[in-house]
């Protein structure tokens, strides 16, 4: 026997209700709970829906106040093809894609890793795609009040791509723009930048 074990904390009470409603849905749908591929499953997913909501418990300006330097520097930062994996709120199945966001500073840069922490933060909750960019955009907006924000997220839904219409090969786009991305040429300039390849 080997002497692995992965350990993560998980509020107990929370986790031994979902333990219980997770094993009633597999009794319900016609399964045997009771079978080997079975046993763990409802503390798996009572486990995973937890993580995969975790973000109702963060403040994501917090995250970007922890960051917040002063600095001269007044052009276009970029972090594009951040990856997201959220849950639609509709059918509570996965959506997933990237995210591309930039800023103007304005007497304020943010430490660039905490721009895919609200990303998480947000993706980490029961959401649906336009509230999602909303979500981004206005918090980074709101906390750094830089000159301008720009967020476009790409996704595609498995509540499209498994069941409904079931269209494998679609693609959601969504956008926000505020302040100097308002302008057309600070927003087409953004736009080339993240569909091109600098390498």
């Amino acid at each position: 026997m080997g002497s692995y074990k992965y350990f993560e904390e998980y509020n107990q009470p929370t986790t031994d209700d979902l333990i219980e409603n997770y094993s009633d849905i597999l009794k319900t749908v016609g399964e045997d709970a009771s079978r080997e591929g079975l046993l763990k499953t409802p503390e798996r997913a009572a486990k995973a829906i937890q993580f995969l909501t975790s973000g109702n418990c963060q403040d994501p300006a917090e995250v970007l106040k922890s960051a917040m330097f002063a600095e001269d520097y007044h052009d276009m930062v970029i972090v594009k093809d951040i990856e997201l994996y959220s849950l639609c709120e509709h059918h509570i199945l996965p959506f997933f894609g990237k995210a591309h966001i930039a800023y103007i500073p304005n007497g304020h840069i943010v430490g660039l890793s905490k721009i895919p922490r609200v990303v998480d933060i947000f993706a980490r909750r029961l959401q649906v795609q336009e509230r999602l960019t909303h979500d981004i955009l206005e918090c980074i907006n709101n906390t750094l009040k830089p000159k301008g924000v720009a967020v476009v997220i790409e996704a595609s839904h498995m509540c499209m791509m498994m069941r409904g219409v079931q269209k494998q090969n679609s693609v959601t786009t969504t956008s926000g723009f505020r302040g100097q991305f308002e302008a057309n040429e600070t927003r087409s300039e953004f736009l080339k930048l993240i569909s091109s390849d600098l390498a």
